[in-house]
């Protein structure tokens, strides 16, 4: 199995749509995702991009991902906000997860970032373990708004 994880250029862009739809159905939310690949393209691309990625190429074709943007705390300063991590069903369990999860705490202390922040359903036991390996802590303190608009 050859595997390279790599940052997302242009042309990744519809095999990560991929995988945000497979995670959506996962997370059983399949009719939540309404981003077009257009726009996925223009928000990551596009002269304002909103978005990075790391990539998990494996064997040519993109079978993972982890995309994230910057925020800031009043707080702390810069941090990154992991939007998605997601690696196909079919390589899960073979360190792709973690190879991705690396890259991202690499590019973040390069940055000088001072903490990476994320969320996982409270049911997702999978995914709550697999970043509790790297140490990283529940903040049961807040609760999670959101408005649309």
């Amino acid at each position: 199995m050859n595997t390279i994880i790599r940052k997302a250029i242009k042309s990744d862009c519809p095999a990560m749509m991929q995988l945000i739809r497979e995670l959506a159905v996962y997370e059983k939310a399949a009719d939540e995702v309404v981003v077009t690949l257009p726009q996925f393209i223009e928000s990551g691309f596009g002269a304002h991009p909103v978005w990075k990625a790391w990539v998990a190429e494996i064997n040519g074709e993109i079978q993972g991902m982890a995309l994230y943007y910057l925020r800031y705390s009043t707080w702390k300063g810069k941090t990154m906000y992991l939007e998605d991590l997601v690696v196909n069903p079919q390589f899960r369990g073979k360190g792709i997860g973690t190879i991705l999860m690396e890259a991202l705490i690499k590019d973040a202390k390069e940055q000088g970032l001072v903490r990476i922040n994320w969320q996982v359903l409270d049911w997702n036991d999978p995914a709550i373990h697999f970043y509790e390996k790297f140490k990283a802590y529940q903040d049961n303190q807040w609760i999670n708004f959101h408005l649309n608009v």
